[in-house]
């Protein structure tokens, strides 16, 4: 099996090429993903710690899932697929906010990102894939700020990053899942 393509991206998200992920992230380069937010009725977020194999951020708490999208694949699509294949299960999802954001791995390794934030609801326990997820947990949005501040070496590099803007938007998000 070839190496997953990303999807090359300029400041306004039009396509420019593709390239390996590895690669990508190796120089750096601005490429489309996402982030899925999963939140249960009680506004609790679905975080995962990503597997102990994994080549970068192992053993890390991180937001429900990520990836980046494919050709010819939306956000939506895109966010479903992945969180079927990490978390087991399917929701549906809606885009909101999107930002750039660059962040440095000590492996060498540089995520400079268009990220797409994706948000859904599901109140059931997932059905981790265990090569990518270790464990996972329902957690309180102030809480999880809390814990970002104290011990912000047990989150992953973009998932502080991507909480930030989350969070900083959480009226826009709000007014937007409302106005759907």
């Amino acid at each position: 099996m070839s190496e997953e393509q990303v999807i090359l991206v300029n400041e306004n998200n039009e396509p420019i090429g593709l390239m390996p992920k590895m690669e990508a992230h190796e120089k750096g380069i601005l490429h489309r993903a996402f982030s899925v937010f999963i939140f249960n009725d009680q506004n609790q977020l679905m975080l995962q710690q990503r597997a102990r194999s994994k080549y970068h951020s192992p053993g890390l708490w991180t937001n429900t899932c990520c990836s980046h999208q494919r050709v010819g694949e939306s956000n939506i699509q895109a966010g479903q697929r992945r969180l079927q294949e990490e978390m087991g299960f399917n929701t549906e999802l809606k885009d909101s906010i999107s930002f750039i954001y660059k962040a440095s791995f000590d492996n060498g390794l540089t995520e400079h990102e268009l990220d797409h934030i994706l948000i859904g609801n599901y109140n059931d326990d997932p059905v981790i894939n265990e090569k990518e997820v270790a464990d996972w947990k329902w957690i309180d949005i102030e809480v999880l700020k809390s814990q970002l501040s104290q011990s912000p070496d047990k989150f992953t590099a973009w998932f502080k990053i991507i909480f930030s803007k989350f969070y900083d938007n959480l009226n826009v998000i709000n007014d937007e899942s409302n106005s759907k």
